[in-house]
């Protein structure tokens, strides 16, 4: 197999489309808690670091802890970095995600990533996966070139009305693309919350639920930092920058396919990351969803 220590990104062509396209509709400007996000824990369960910049939300046996956005974005850039759960690891799930309702509801479209932790000195999987209407079964599960709890890394999602790409360190992991589905499946629609969450979930997380949570080594610790949006907000009843005006970078030509270096990445990801991909399980799906039938490479 090949082996990589570090996929390249062309951080060069980001900045120049930061700089030159960077039009705001309505973003987070401030890294400040209370400025983007509602929690929802015991006390005991989020702390800050001193200067604020660092959020940590724990699990124990009697509660987990998450936040959500006091604001709905419909399309954009969304960023956040994680550090997560270090040592045993196993039966619990921190979970990054944008969804459009504040609940797991029956019609909700949403955007997941989801770290599945493991045993001491096991890899963390990294699981996505995409709703439309409240129907799922879109998971891929990666392994990463990188041990997620020993440092902050990036994990972000490029949303607009032509394709959804999944980014780690900026390298692009996924690539879901709009294709006039004649299944419809391409959530665009709905603007959505951002949400992160910590829980147990030892009864499918972990080896499919062979492995369960040591609740000795609670309280089990994830921490956030340096959250950016550079997206659409929501404005009732409908607001301007929804509209295909190419007016902001994430919604213009060069946002609505992958540029060469992150073809280049995303190949290799796909060679040397991919665990599991739905559209590969002919079992589950005899006949596969239409969307895997579209090219992530136009």
């Amino acid at each position: 197999m090949e082996s990589r220590a570090c996929p390249f990104f062309n951080l060069l062509f980001v900045s120049i489309l930061l700089a030159v396209f960077g039009k705001l509709s309505k973003a987070a400007d401030s890294n400040s808690f209370e400025d983007n996000f509602s929690k929802s824990c015991p006390d005991n369960n989020f702390k800050t670091s001193d200067d604020g910049s660092t959020w940590y939300l724990s699990l124990d046996k009697q509660s987990g802890c998450g936040f959500i956005t006091k604001q709905r974005y419909r399309f954009g850039w969304f960023s956040m970095k994680l550090k997560l759960v270090g040592g045993d690891s196993a039966g619990i799930v921190t979970a990054y995600y944008m969804c459009t309702e504040n609940a797991a509801g029956p019609e909700r479209d949403e955007l997941d990533f989801e770290f599945l932790g493991n045993r001491s000195g096991q890899p963390y999987i990294l699981q996505t996966n995409v709703y439309k209407n409240g129907t799922g079964g879109r998971e891929m599960r990666h392994s990463l070139w990188f041990d997620p709890t020993e440092d902050y890394h990036s994990y972000s999602i490029l949303w607009n009305n032509h394709q959804i790409v999944f980014f780690v360190d900026r390298v692009p992991i996924r690539v879901y693309k709009n294709a006039n589905y004649t299944n419809n499946f391409f959530p665009n629609e709905k603007p959505m919350y951002l949400f992160s969450s910590i829980w147990n979930a030892d009864d499918w997380a972990t080896r499919g639920g062979l492995e369960k949570t040591d609740w000795e080594k609670a309280p089990f610790v994830s921490s956030y930092k340096d959250f950016n949006v550079d997206g659409c907000q929501w404005e009732d009843p409908f607001p301007a920058c929804v509209s295909t005006t190419t007016d902001n970078w994430w919604d213009q030509y060069n946002s609505w396919h992958l540029s060469n270096d992150q073809k280049t990445d995303y190949a290799w990801v796909q060679r040397n990351l991919v665990i599991y991909d739905y559209c590969k399980d002919t079992e589950r799906y005899p006949t596969l969803p239409v969307e895997c039938w579209i090219s992530p490479w136009d």
